[in-house]
């Protein structure tokens, strides 16, 4: 394979950014599918929305691969979901991609969800391409859209298109470096026809062209010189500058057009291959096994020993499906390779490309590539080599869940089943987590939103065939404290034969708010007044009681506890000992420290035509929301606001019921905050409530 043809890439954007749409043009220009499908509007829905959910309710919920060609090159191409409640499918799809297009709509603009995206990119370090779709709907604006990604997400946005027309009147592109108008003809715009630049936009397009090569001769001494010298600029000289900014993330050059109306992605494509990076122009880290601190270069040569992160994993009838970037050496079929993390060697039965739900068996895989294996037990994140303990991956960051409730079956008969279902999501998703209320025995689910949890709740009935019963949501708050305090607590236990001593001396104090951690232990003994084998024991009680605070049961956090002094006992000191009165220590000088209920805040989107914005913000306001901006564009108003998310549970039917279906929002999980007073004590007597009606079962 060579590899300087080949482009891991992928799609993210903000809800109905036309992502998806986009996708499906993409597969149809390159030969992949011979008929355009809708996400909406009947039809089949579209070819990389396959599950049945997806089609009916014109959503992405699980990013979809495939592989095209363009031109010579292979492009590997992952569409993932814009809802901030499957984020976890654009994290790990940008954790192994080499490039990506960020697409943002024409009327919208930069919105809540493409800044998550953009944050992401900028975390796996993608470069990436800017596209701005739905240029044919009333209201767009392709220069202000520029103006956001430069103000709002703070990149050197550079236009490399100008539109012919605009809203319904769009015609096609102009192309400012080969300074040419591109239009799109045939049903569905396969024919693309590149002609001189119209003589009424011809000014526009020189003025749009210099502004271009002025952003981009900040990266380039020779376009400069050129420039103040007013030599003239060739075509291969603007690619090349372009595609080495593109590629140290330095620009996001900004294309246009309409997936929807076929015009714009042709052009879309060619920038793909001729600026994102390819395997061998990417560079990537491994650490060594056994010294993390050293990191050394991953080479995409399919001779070197293989290194591979699984970074999907999906259950199908047949089997585990493990989704792979393969970044060094090879696989074949049949033969073994082994887990760095469980150190266990597993035999690759069967290798597949994935084009959407359908597979096409190959029997090797190499450097570069990305494909699913077959029958092997992997977790998301997992690297694979061919050698024992020879390197790791840095892992993905996975969001904390904010959002709880209980299932249960309705019927005895559906609880293996409904075993079976959560066990198999918690390997899926790491944002989708499962627990058991020790006081209640219910089983609890916990994930980043009501979409969320609804969407596993439908799977449960519709794959495992399971009739389930959910509890009303319940949100995860925070216990922190809100002054320091000292602790001195001595456990001493004396029961004939050897007895229990430990006494530890210290102090709690909170944490700053944007500690990385929520708790940490500092060892500050010094004389050996508590024996260096007993600290970690120390550390290990103070650990085991942050799950359940005093105040109301919720995890602590934003603790941090030094341990100053102690003393022990020659005979009945133990680990156990010191772990016992860690216990009992921590949760005597928790409640000294004024401890608060924290409660998760969602930064929440809500876009609604403009003669509604007064009862909406009213609403918001209602419902204990914090507003922080209100921009109006042309008949729409976006509302951004800061709400507690115990108080947006059926928001959304409100919504729809005040603005007569019009309103649309998003949301995502922003920070915690202390809980207001009442609130506070509301919640502390509905946990007394809830705890006596368990105990009396």
């Amino acid at each position: 394979m060579d590899l300087s043809k080949l482009r891991n890439m992928g799609i993210s954007a903000h809800i109905d950014s036309g992502k998806t749409t986009l996708s499906e043009r993409i597969l149809y220009y390159a030969g992949r599918i011979h008929r355009i499908q809708e996400v909406k509007g009947g039809g089949d829905g579209a070819t990389m929305d396959y599950m049945d959910l997806e089609r009916e309710r014109g959503i992405t919920i699980t990013s979809a691969a495939t592989s095209v060609k363009w031109g010579d090159c292979d492009i590997n191409l992952i569409d993932t979901p814009g809802h901030v409640d499957f984020t976890v499918e654009v994290e790990r799809s940008l954790r192994v991609l080499d490039g990506a297009i960020l697409v943002l709509c024409a009327v919208g603009g930069v919105q809540s969800q493409s800044m998550t995206v953009d944050r992401q990119m900028k975390r796996y370090k993608v470069p990436r391409l800017a596209f701005v779709n739905k240029m044919d709907r009333t209201g767009a604006n392709f220069e202000r859209v520029v103006k956001q990604l430069r103000e709002k997400l703070g990149c050197d946005a550079v236009p490399m298109q100008i539109p012919i027309g605009k809203e319904d009147k769009l015609q096609g592109v102009i192309d400012l470096v080969a300074m040419k108008a591109i239009l799109f003809d045939g049903d569905n715009g396969e024919h693309v026809r590149v002609e001189p630049i119209p003589a009424d936009l011809a000014d526009a397009a020189k003025e749009a062209r210099h502004a271009m090569l002025e952003s981009l001769a900040m990266y380039s001494d020779t376009l400069m010189e050129k420039l103040l010298s007013e030599e003239a600029v060739s075509e291969d000289e603007i690619h090349a500058v372009v595609k080495q900014a593109v590629q140290n993330q330095s620009i996001t050059p900004v294309f246009c057009g309409s997936a929807y109306k076929n015009k714009g992605v042709q052009p879309l494509l060619d920038a793909v291959v001729r600026y994102l990076p390819n395997p061998v122009e990417r560079k990537v880290i491994a650490k060594k096994w056994d010294k993390p601190d050293e990191a050394f270069d991953l080479v995409p040569d399919p001779k070197k020993p293989l290194v591979a992160m699984a970074f999907k994993i999906v259950d199908d009838p047949y089997g585990q499906l493990t989704f792979m970037r393969i970044y060094q050496g090879s696989i074949a079929k049949g033969e073994a390779y082994i887990n760095q993390r469980t150190s266990q060697k597993q035999r690759f039965s069967r290798i597949v490309r994935m084009h959407a739900d359908k597979r096409e068996e190959i029997d090797t895989a190499e450097a570069g590539d990305i494909v699913a294996v077959m029958g092997v037990d992997a977790a998301s994140g997992d690297t694979y080599a061919s050698e024992q303990k020879y390197c790791t991956l840095e892992s993905m960051f996975v969001p904390e869940p904010v959002i709880k409730m209980a299932i249960t079956p309705t019927n005895r008969d559906g609880l293996d089943k409904l075993g079976k279902a959560l066990q198999r999501f918690t390997r899926e998703d790491p944002t989708f987590r499962m627990s058991t209320d020790d006081e209640t025995g219910e089983t609890l689910i916990a994930g980043m939103g009501e979409l969320h949890l609804d969407i596993y709740v439908e799977r449960i009935k519709r794959e495992f065939k399971v009739e389930v019963e959910v509890g009303a949501p319940k949100v995860s708050y925070r216990e922190a404290p809100t002054k320091g305090t000292a602790y001195d607590y001595k456990h001493k236990k004396q029961t004939g034969g050897s007895g229990q001593y430990a006494h530890i001396i210290g102090h709690l104090e909170p944490l700053p708010d944007d500690a990385p951690e929520t708790f940490v232990f500092e060892d500050a003994v010094v004389g050996g007044r508590v024996p260096r084998e007993y600290i970690p024991s120390v550390e290990k009680g103070f650990r085991a009681v942050l799950d359940k605070g005093p105040i109301a049961g919720f995890p602590i956090v934003g603790v941090k506890a030094t341990l100053e002094d102690g003393s022990y006992h020659d005979v009945d000191s133990s680990d156990m000992a010191f772990q016992i009165c860690a216990r009992a220590g921590f949760r005597e000088a928790f409640l000294a420290t004024k401890p608060v209920l924290l409660e998760p805040i969602m930064k929440m989107e809500v876009e609604v035509p403009a003669d509604f914005q007064g009862p909406v913000t009213g609403e918001l306001n209602k419902r204990r929301g914090l507003i922080i901006s209100t921009e109006t564009v042309g008949n729409t108003s976006t509302i951004v606001a800061e709400v507690p998310l115990a108080e947006t549970f059926g928001y959304s039917t409100d919504l729809r019921s005040m603005t007569q279906g019009q309103g649309v929002f998003t949301m995502e999980f922003a920070k915690y905050r202390p809980t207001p007073g009442n609130i506070q004590k509301e919640i502390i007597e509905l946990k007394k409530k809830q705890d006596l009606v368990a105990a009396s079962k």
